[in-house]
């Protein structure tokens, strides 16, 4: 994998809306404030400014900024500020040769987890699945989740023990130790690409899943397609992240998520309960890279 350089201060960043709009949203000022007082110069996507329905532009817009941006060699790292839904329609519109010449910081997680996944695979350029600054629960966000954030973006190529929050620690599914490259990201995300030539690939890799939103029998349904597409079978490990505002339905009809997990009958080293996803404190990792996590203890280390 390639490890993109990590950014100092005084850099010029860019910031970009792949998915859902943020144009005349008071957030794209916070987004726009946070960066600058990290001490970098920021250039605004025109992804920024539009609205298409549900998306921010048409696709040419969203993905224009990308593809600009990592050809501009002025620009040094990438802040996709905003998640919702659009990501994927763009992944055949994105230039991964450019991506290959210009390797650079990109930095995002939910909807944003499709191209991470596609940047990781055609490119081998390590993401950063990081929480997004014109997301609502930014403004909550607390020091442990912008101390975790703001290390990858000024040491891309840390290493160590991961750190979790007070009261969170990660839970046993399967004991076992497991190795190797970090894949997936939002389960959504990753299910709506199956049987596509964007489709993840778990082969020898940790398998990191989370999700927002979506009830128990639905995330159950999205996690049997990948047991029969194979997903769960080569791969070398899997971290369950959070499933943030996933309550059943029914408490009397629905299985609770750990049940739904547990249900997997998986055969490789598994945790779960693991704080990454659309919470906060949040964690923030690097897809792509080398890690490492002991079912028993259920330690994470970036390697």
């Amino acid at each position: 994998m390639i490890f993109p350089k990590a950014l100092v201060k005084g850099n010029k960043v860019a910031l970009v809306a792949p998915s859902s709009p943020v144009a005349g949203d008071v957030r794209l000022d916070y987004a726009l404030s946070y960066v600058t007082n990290l001490g970098f110069d920021v250039v605004v996507g025109e992804s920024c400014h539009s609205s298409y329905g549900h998306f921010a532009g048409e696709d040419s817009v969203r993905a224009g900024d990308i593809n600009r941006f990592f050809k501009d060699t002025s620009i040094h790292g990438i802040f996709c500020i905003r998640g919702g839904n659009g990501a994927g329609k763009i992944l055949d519109k994105i230039d991964y040769e450019a991506i290959k010449k210009n390797p650079k910081p990109f930095f995002g997680y939910s909807d944003v987890s499709a191209l991470n996944i596609a940047i990781n695979q055609r490119t081998q350029l390590v993401t950063f699945h990081t929480p997004m600054f014109s997301e609502p629960n930014f403004a909550d966000a607390d020091t442990y989740t912008l101390s975790h954030l703001e290390r990858f973006i000024f040491d891309t190529r840390f290493s160590g023990l991961v750190e979790y929050p007070e009261n969170h620690q990660p839970k046993t599914l399967v004991s076992g130790i497991a190795e190797g490259a970090l894949c997936g990201g939002n389960l959504s995300c990753f299910s709506a690409t199956m049987g596509t030539p964007y489709e993840i690939d778990t082969a020898g890799k940790i398998f990191f899943i989370e999700d927002v939103g979506i009830n128990p029998p639905r995330i159950d349904r999205m996690l049997n397609g990948l047991r029969l597409a194979g997903k769960f079978d080569n791969c070398a490990g899997i971290i369950f992240g959070d499933f943030t505002n996933c309550p059943p339905i029914d408490p009397n009809y629905s299985l609770e998520i750990p049940e739904i997990l547990h249900n997997l009958n998986l055969n490789c080293p598994a945790i779960y309960n693991f704080p990454c996803g659309h919470l906060i404190p949040t964690t923030s990792l690097p897809m792509g890279a080398i890690v490492k996590f002991d079912g028993v203890s259920c330690t994470l280390e970036v390697l």
